[in-house]
């Protein structure tokens, strides 16, 4: 039953796009639009294809253009004369300016131009389209400032994300547009304190994305009442501070990014407020003090991103409540102590970064039934008993990424040892003045996209094996002691990036790679 819903439903979807779409075209233009639309399009100098041209005069039949008639708008007119209430041109590669006339439209609904190349400042006519419930600017070079004065009482989402736009962040929308649900102001050149003013969309507004700005000082106080919140994104600006309590108020939020600031201090222990957070992102900035037992309890995370803060004490995460955690990220930190054996009690677990955290001792022997791991980075720690370590880890079935670096100082590399990394695709064991030889059980391995065993103090000859890895992409073997030719099987690697092998330094440490959602 559940199949023959889900067909009928897109039946009836597209039944109803389907009339609409044809409705529009069996309507005609009214006059005032068509001129507002070739206004429009003077300004395009890329030109717009499906306009103009052999194109049809009815400015309703042209690319990118839904109209509905006068009649379904409650307007007085004829029932075949169409107003303009879409136009969607996004990603048609389009160049120019906007002109004034697009505020001619005074029965558009939905204006997305976004991902082209458009330029210049906004229109003010815009910024009063009376009508306008989505405008979607994202991902063009508009540029100037934005009108201290905007006037879009039915717009529910507002992206201007990914320009130039400077100045001060346009909070006044929030007072003249009382159903705004999205906000998106992201990668642009915002700069000065967060005014405020956002307590005025307390009613509607569920996203704030201010991220990658210039944007500095405290956040203002009416910004934590806004309870609808489900996300907000101020990552990669310079705001300042301890973070307020009150940030337990949003108690909707499901993602929460406030990465790359200059915030301090220990983060507030608020977190059982938040019953559907999956993400918290607090990386690069300057907490310190202990991970709160609200968030390590909490029932609800799903990635958990504390990188490069001054975060101590001993690691401790209630697996048992955890039970949502999929990627853990607590790297270049200060904690001390040893890797917390109930890890795999995280049963979602699969990405684990604690690199450069002041961790030591040796590979908990839990980690034999991780089956969850998928990505594992220990490196730049204080970590023995390499060959153990390797038995251990083995056990994990569904491991991908194994990074050791600079861990393990002067151990032995055991080679004859019937390890198998049957998934592994990218192992680095680098810095770590490791002797022995290129061990033969990474034979086995070949899915290997990317290895990494420079820098260490392994001898003997390269083996010519290792051009049977079909998908490798790298291969770093320099700064050891190898003697011999480099197998000619090596020049058979089509994936292989060859790179200058004399470096004198070594390579850099490599960071958990996880997929953040950066959609607002």
């Amino acid at each position: 039953m559940r199949i023959i819903d889900f067909w009928l439903t897109c039946f009836y979807l597209s039944f109803c796009f389907y009339a609409q779409l044809l409705n529009s075209q069996n309507l005609t233009c009214n006059s005032q639009d068509l001129k507002a639309l070739e206004g429009f399009a003077s300004g395009i100098t890329s030109g717009i294809s499906g306009w103009g041209g052999n194109s049809s005069s009815n400015c309703c039949n042209w690319t990118g253009v839904l109209c509905n008639s006068s009649s379904s708008l409650g307007l007085t007119g004829s029932s075949v004369s169409g107003r303009v209430v879409e136009l969607n041109l996004n990603g048609r590669r389009l160049s120019g300016k906007l002109s004034d006339s697009l505020g001619d439209l005074d029965q558009l609904r939905t204006l997305n131009l976004s991902r082209n190349s458009l330029r210049g400042p906004l229109p003010y006519s815009l910024l009063h389209l009376g009508n306008l419930v989505t405008l979607d600017l994202r991902g063009n070079d508009f540029s100037g400032e934005i009108p201290a004065i905007i006037s879009l009482p039915s717009v529910q989402t507002f992206d201007i994300s990914e320009n130039f736009f400077r100045g001060q962040v346009p909070v006044s929308i929030c007072s003249n547009s009382s159903q705004i649900r999205i906000l998106s102001l992201s990668l642009n050149f915002f700069s000065g304190n967060l005014p405020p003013g956002f307590g005025n969309c307390s009613r509607s507004l569920q996203r704030l994305c201010v991220g990658s700005n210039l944007l500095n000082g405290t956040l203002p106080e009416d910004i934590f009442l806004l309870g609808k919140f489900n996300r907000l994104d101020i990552q990669d600006n310079q705001f300042s501070g301890k973070l307020s309590s009150r940030i337990g108020n949003l108690s909707n939020l499901l993602h929460l990014d406030i990465s790359s600031n200059r915030l301090y201090g220990d983060l507030p222990d608020v977190f059982h407020s938040f019953k559907n957070l999956t993400d918290f992102i607090a990386q690069s900035n300057n907490f310190t003090g202990m991970i709160p037992r609200s968030l390590s309890n909490s029932p609800t995370i799903s990635l958990l991103n504390l990188r490069n803060n001054s975060f101590n004490g001993e690691i401790s995460l209630n697996c048992t409540a955890m039970t949502q955690l999929v990627s853990l990220d607590l790297s270049t930190n200060q904690f001390f102590g040893s890797i917390p054996d109930n890890l795999p009690s995280c049963r979602k677990l699969t990405a684990i970064n604690l690199a450069k955290s002041n961790l030591s001792g040796q590979i908990p022997d839990s980690f034999k039934n991780f089956p969850s791991l998928s990505y594992l980075s220990l490196s730049n720690s204080s970590f023995t008993n390499l060959t153990s370590a390797l038995g251990i880890l083995q056990q994990c079935k569904n491991l991908t990424t194994l990074v050791l670096t600079m861990n393990f100082q002067g151990e032995e590399l055991v080679a004859e040892r019937n390890f198998h990394f049957e998934k592994l695709k990218v192992l680095i064991i680098a810095n770590c003045k490791l002797s022995g030889s290129v061990p033969y059980w990474l034979m086995n391995s070949t899915n290997l996209q990317l290895l990494d065993l420079s820098w260490n103090h392994l001898t003997g000859v390269i083996p010519s094996w290792l051009g049977n890895f079909e998908s490798l992409f790298y291969l770093g073997l320099s700064n050891n002691m190898f003697t011999g030719e480099i197998p000619i099987s090596l020049a058979g690697l089509q994936s292989l990036i060859f790179r200058n092998i004399s470096l004198e330094q070594p390579p850099p440490r490599f960071s958990l790679l996880h997929a953040e959602d950066s959609e607002c």
